[in-house]
């Protein structure tokens, strides 16, 4: 049974998670929610006046009241910049499964900081929600996101031809990809234990 925790701040290396505020609006149009190179890799169009930007944000802000809701606003730490955005949804109660999304602003593509907040985000799905399994999806034109999801440790699944169709009246195949807690579980006491065994090897020299 899923344990629903809404949308608690959650600390990583570099990043903050927590929620959105109605005063976020400018900066997610600015940075990612305006920009076409991101939008292409969504369903949703490009945010065209930030008008659209603030009911995109008062939308989620007044989910917040709902422990099922888990969206959260990726900001560096060192500075508090708003960088992107990350959500676990659609949540199966009869099977324990979900599905998790992220975008990021084209300034901060390929420094990691996509693959850092989704291993937290399946740390507290896996760990605190006790969910069974969480699912993914990119656009097969879109390789980089199936790397952040290969990285945190997500398993790739297949390929479902047509399986979106964008704003452009596009139709996008979309690789899917799935981790079991089962799997979670595992590979993260794998990695404790290689950890541990190099430390040992380096005490020894």
């Amino acid at each position: 049974m899923i344990s629903f925790l809404g949308t608690p701040r959650i600390e990583t290396g570099r990043l903050i998670l927590e929620k959105f505020t109605l005063h976020d609006a400018q900066n997610a149009f600015d940075r990612w929610l305006s920009d076409e190179r991101v939008s292409d890799n969504r369903v949703s169009a490009a945010h065209r006046i930030l008008s659209q930007t603030e009911e995109r944000v008062n939308g989620i802000v007044s989910q917040y009241a709902n422990e099922n809701f888990c969206y959260w606003a990726i900001k560096l730490k060192h500075s508090g910049e708003l960088i992107g955005e990350i959500d676990l949804y659609d949540f199966d109660e009869s099977t324990g499964n979900c599905e998790v999304s992220y975008s990021l602003g084209f300034q901060w593509w390929n420094h990691g900081y996509g693959t850092e907040a989704l291993k937290e985000v399946l740390a507290f799905a896996f760990r605190k929600m006790n969910v069974h399994k969480v699912a993914a999806a990119h656009n097969t034109d879109n390789p980089a996101s199936g790397r952040v999801m290969s990285k945190a440790g997500m398993v790739r699944e297949g390929v479902i031809r047509h399986m979106i169709r964008n704003a452009k009246n596009q139709y996008k195949d979309c690789a899917v990809y799935g981790i079991l807690q089962e799997e979670y579980v595992y590979k993260g006491e794998r990695l404790k234990d290689e950890f541990q065994r190099g430390y040992m090897a380096d005490s020894c020299l």
